[in-house]
């Protein structure tokens, strides 16, 4: 599946290595500034060449691998992880809390009970 020309488009190798689950979020991702090629944010239809270097910001940490095979179509996991040679950090421990533990028999959770809920795991 390697491409026979010299660049791919970030949004479609990005989600072809599967570090976006769809290529729409991949767009989405370039458009916000989440993604940069070689340290320079970057749009959507920006060439990827081998060699470069890509960060993609995810939920609180950075992936930075470096292009190796410029695939264009989804592959599987294992084709995937031989495009790219990873170079992140390991992803921090998700922080275990006690939300969402209820006492067996103590009913249904609140509107109240949720809103802390979503409010502890980081949400609205």
């Amino acid at each position: 599946m390697a491409s026979e020309t010299g660049t791919v488009r970030v949004d479609s190798w990005v989600w072809s290595v599967r570090l976006a689950k769809t290529r729409s979020a991949a767009a989405a991702a370039c458009r916000a500034g989440h993604v940069r090629i070689n340290g320079e944010r970057v749009k959507p239809a920006q060439a990827v060449r081998i060699g470069d270097e890509v960060r993609v910001r995810q939920e609180g940490w950075e992936r930075v691998v470096i292009v190796s095979q410029l695939i264009r179509k989804r592959v599987g996991a294992a084709p995937a992880a031989e495009a790219y040679v990873d170079k992140s950090a390991p992803r921090p421990p998700r922080e275990v809390m006690g939300a969402g533990v209820r006492d067996r028999g103590a009913g249904r959770p609140t509107k109240r009970d949720r809103r802390e809920w979503e409010q502890l795991r980081g949400g609205l």
